[in-house]
């Protein structure tokens, strides 16, 4: 069922269409976020390139909320024409910060907008994601695009955001459903934003459940392809593990709370977004999905053709099942990922499932403690 579920959605992001904008702009005033905890290497750089936006200067103000960075940093950021917001935990979690932020500023927004501490907006960022509010959306996903692929790691981490990009959201919207939410370069009416996340206390993974949160509302999520925003991707086998180990406890976490409230509501209430959203928490991550597809082909086959196993149905059943999903993943990636570098890459696939498998008897623990991933400025 997972493989099935995700080709026809990639089936359905090849039907996606941008929406027209509308032609009397109206700017409003946005709050670009901006939580650093401890990343002090890249958010002075990443403040700078906020500010050259394509978009009138009063109408958005740049906040960086503070934790834990070096003195020297805030000095820096100080000097910048941006709103520096300090704060300081005992257990710091982005839905803390954020919450800490908006309490200490005047409500005088339209808009919120959520970056990390590495992503770079391209110039017309603002101006897109202002277009889609006018059009009538509450919620606006932008296209997440790496800024790096430096290493193989790098290269599959991308990959597999892309495909992510063509599945839960072109795919979905496509197809008149919701899109994914990804954590940064989304944005969100400032009132339904603030009011919703005093609520949120997740230590990871809050951007999920505010996509469940607003899933129950039955607010839609809008994506835009061509609002496009870079985001660092991951360099070492290390950094792979501590994040996916986030991700995969998440998942686990989301599954359990709303498994039950999304199929009540998709029964008696037709709310079709929530019941999609507790599906995809069943579907095993791509990488996981891909190895262990694989695995049970394998294993089959082998059963099959190495001792007489009688079982040829198994065998078919797995082989079609690895063929749709390599086929799936095929169709979601860009055409620029379709070269040598990527090939090298594919070599360390075997050796990120593993990893992931592992982490699965890992989690114990996971969602109760924030799993800090760093950035560091990159050179290709």
């Amino acid at each position: 069922m997972s493989g099935l579920y995700i080709l026809v959605f990639a089936l359905g992001g090849y039907f996606y269409k941008k929406r027209q904008n509308v032609t009397n702009q109206k700017y409003s005033k946005i709050a670009v976020f901006i939580p650093a905890y401890k990343e002090d290497a890249v958010i002075v750089d990443v403040a700078k390139t906020a500010l050259k936006q394509e978009y009138p200067s009063k109408y958005f103000d740049v906040i960086v909320i503070a934790d834990s960075l070096k003195k020297q940093t805030l000095q820096k950021l100080e000097r910048l024409s941006i709103k520096v917001v300090e704060v300081a935990f005992e257990s710091s979690t982005k839905a803390k910060a954020l919450n800490t932020a908006m309490a200490r500023l005047d409500d005088n927004y339209d808009h919120a907008l959520i970056l990390d501490a590495d992503n770079i907006m391209e110039d017309e960022f603002l101006n897109k994601i202002n277009n889609a509010f006018q059009n009538g959306y509450q919620v606006v996903q932008g296209h997440r695009k790496a800024k790096n692929l430096n290493t193989s790691f790098a290269i599959l981490d991308a990959a597999s955001e892309e495909i992510n990009n063509h599945i839960f959201r072109k795919g979905h919207r496509a197809l008149g459903l919701s899109s994914g939410l990804i954590g940064s370069g989304m944005a969100f009416e400032y009132s339904l934003f603030k009011t919703m996340m005093k609520s949120i206390k997740a230590v990871g993974g809050f951007d999920k459940e505010l996509e469940f949160e607003l899933a129950k509302k039955k607010i839609s999520i809008e994506y835009l392809q061509d609002a496009i925003v870079l985001d660092e991707k991951i360099q070492k086998s290390s950094d792979f593990s501590t994040q996916r180990k986030r991700w995969l406890a998440t998942q686990f976490i989301y599954l359990r709370r709303y498994f039950a409230i999304g199929c009540k509501q998709f029964l008696f209430n037709q709310n079709m977004n929530l019941f999609d959203k507790v599906w995809q928490m069943v579907i095993p991550p791509r990488l996981l999905l891909l190895g262990l597809v694989f695995m049970f082909a394998l294993l089959y086959s082998i059963l099959e053709y190495g001792f007489g196993y009688t079982s040829v149905v198994a065998v078919d059943f797995w082989l079609a099942n690895l063929i749709v999903v390599i086929g799936t993943f095929f169709l979601s990636l860009p055409g620029s990922f379709y070269n040598l570098k990527t090939l090298k890459a594919m070599l360390s696939i075997p050796s990120a499932f593993l990893r992931m498998l592992l982490l699965l008897f890992k989690l114990k623990g996971a969602n109760k403690k924030f799993i800090h991933t760093s950035h560091g400025v990159i050179k290709n």
